[in-house]
Parts: structure tokens; C-alpha cells; sequence
């Protein structure tokens, strides 16, 4: 539970709000007095009025464009963007939840498998079948779903989500080869992994672990189902990586970058700031591709308009 004000201070929003408690987010249709609900255009900003929600989280530019001021209406906080601000509420809500109800308690499954000098943070909740290889150390509020498996190496921070069926810290594909004979012998893969605060990772993703050194994920990062990254690979910060992404070892995606859906990239790569890499997009092994909110398409990859140019040449040959 939390009041409107303290929603209205953890959102950024102009108006203070109220000491009215509020319970869980909603749809607007949905929409009880315990309720938050969203509007970023003014018909859903009317039916959110119209609406029993205990309060409103409206977009500035939707009262300067389209509404009326709000000042008459204890319920309804000012926010720069509504729908980020709804999740923001949400997070916090949720927070608040688990803060009352788990205290300084962890849980554990009964069919979980933990090996040994595991340390787990406060509020932390293993699911069914999952596995803790020894010397695993993951956060406060961490959630790890059914049949996630940690290997030994992997080092999780504060309020990482694990999504059932991830494989976190395996051993990377890494082979040296006999040129002589043509055989293939593992390279030791004995590095680590290290997850920071606030990332999230999909169902069935896997992540491998540094082969001598690290791999890191930055915090705030978000990782879609089935997306992999191989070994001593460097994810900055609040990247998005869609599904069905495949990373090579010892690339590198720097702080802010967007990566679409069946994004290839080729070993030591490097993805700059803020770039956003569309679905299917490739690179190439050792290449680099920088441009902050650039749009880059195509394999191998390439800036938007230069892609579509050649899309459009070829459908004319």
C-alpha cells in the first residue's frame, strides 16, 4: 500500500497528491478506488475521470493540448510521461507488497537444489526446480523462477528477475583447434558472470560466463525469451535486447542501445551508445557500429536510409 502523494514523489509528478492509499495498478475499465491507473491522450484521460480510480497519472502534454487543468482533482498527478511514470508506480506498489509481506524472510521451494556457501540477499524467492550451483550469491528481491539454473561463478545484484528455464554462467563455445589433425579441445571456461541490480532476463535465455575473465550485464538491462551471450561478452547499461538475439563472445553493447528481435552479432562487436539495431539486423565479427539513436537495418547492418535505398534499387532490378 501507498498513498497518492508518495506515487506522486516517486513519479516526478507536479501535484502533490493526497493521503488516500492506493493498492495496485489498473486498467481503467478495471479500475477501483485502491487503483492507479494511466492516460496519455485526452478520450482516455475523460475515461479516467469518469472512472472510480483513487488516482490518475496524465501526461503533461495531454492537459496543455487537449484537457482541462486539473487543479480541482485531488486524484490526478501532473507526470512528464504517463506510461513510464504507471510502471514506476507499478514497481513501487509492488515493492511495498513484498516489503510488508516477506520482511527479512527468503523462500525457497522445496524442490529448489542449493549447493554450498550460496548466499542469498533478503526477500529473495527461489521457484520450483530451480538450481544454485555452489558459491552462487544473488541479491535482495531477486526473484528466480521454476528451472533457472545458476552455475557456479554467477553473481547476481538487487532486484534481478530470472524468468523460468534461463541458464545463467555455462560454459561458453570456446575451442582451440589442431590445425594438424583438425580436432577442436575446449578452452578453459572457468571466468565469471556478473548480473547487476535491476535486469531483467527472459525465459529460456542463456548467458555464458567468461572464459578467463568476466561477463557483465549492466544494470537496469532488460533481456528478452531465448536470447543468448556467449562469453566475456560487456552489456552496459539499460539496454533493451529483444528475443531471439545472439550476442558471440567478447562482443560489446554500450550503455542505452536498443537491439530488435533475431539481432546477430559476430565475436568482439561493438555496438555504441544508444544505437538501435532493427529486427534480423547483423554484424559482423570485429565490426563497429556507433551513431546515438541511430537506426541501423540489414545484413550486415546498416544506417536506415542507406538500407532502404538499396532495398528499393533491388526491387527495381
Amino acid at each position: 500500500m501507498a498513498t497518492i502523494r508518495e506515487i506522486g514523489e516517486v513519479t516526478g509528478a507536479e501535484s502533490p497528491g493526497s493521503e488516500v492509499r492506493l493498492a495496485r495498478v489498473s486498467g481503467i475499465e478495471d479500475a477501483g478506488p485502491e487503483c492507479v491507473v494511466f492516460a496519455t491522450d485526452a478520450p482516455t484521460y475523460g475515461a479516467a475521470l469518469s472512472s472510480s480510480a483513487g488516482a490518475i497519472l496524465v501526461s503533461r502534454s495531454v492537459l496543455r493540448e487537449h484537457a482541462p487543468n486539473p487543479t480541482n482533482f485531488d486524484r490526478v498527478l501532473v507526470v512528464p510521461e504517463a506510461r513510464y511514470a504507471f510502471a514506476i508506480a507499478a514497481k513501487y506498489l509492488e515493492r511495498e507488497q513484498n516489503s510488508e509481506e516477506l520482511s527479512d524472510e527468503r523462500y525457497i521451494h522445496p524442490s529448489a537444489v542449493i549447493g554450498e556457501n550460496v548466499t542469498l540477499g533478503r526477500g529473495t524467492s527461489i521457484g520450483p526446480h530451480a538450481v544454485l550451483g555452489d558459491g552462487v550469491a544473488v541479491g535482495c528481491e531477486v526473484k528466480i523462477f521454476a528451472n533457472a539454473t545458476l552455475y557456479s561463478g554467477t553473481i547476481l545484484g538487487d532486484r534481478v528477475v530470472v524468468q523460468a528455464g534461463a541458464v545463467l554462467g555455462s560454459a561458453g563455445f570456446g575451442y582451440a583447434r589442431n590445425h594438424a589433425n583438425g580436432e577442436y579441445v575446449l578452452f578453459p571456461q572457468q571466468g565469471r558472470l556478473v548480473i547487476e541490480d535491476d535486469v531483467d532476463i527472459g525465459a529460456n535465455a542463456t548467458i555464458d560466463r567468461g572464459a578467463l575473465g568476466e561477463t557483465r550485464i549492466g544494470a537496469g538491462t532488460k533481456i528478452d525469451n531465448l536470447v543468448h551471450i556467449g562469453h566475456n561478452c560487456r552489456i552496459g547499461r539499460n539496454v533493451i535486447i529483444a528475443a531471439q538475439t545472439g550476442i558471440s563472445g567478447s562482443s560489446i553493447i554500450e550503455d542505452g542501445a536498443i537491439l530488435g528481435g533475431q539481432v546477430g552479432l559476430g565475436e568482439h562487436a561493438q555496438i555504441g551508445p544508444g544505437v538501435i539495431l532493427g529486427g534480423g539486423a547483423g554484424v559482423l565479427s570485429h565490426k563497429k557500429v556507433r551513431g546515438p539513436g541511430q537506426v541501423f537495418w540489414g545484413r550486415p547492418a546498416r544506417p536506415l536510409k542507406q538500407y532502404l535505398r538499396d532495398l528499393a534499387r533491388l526491387s527495381r532490378s
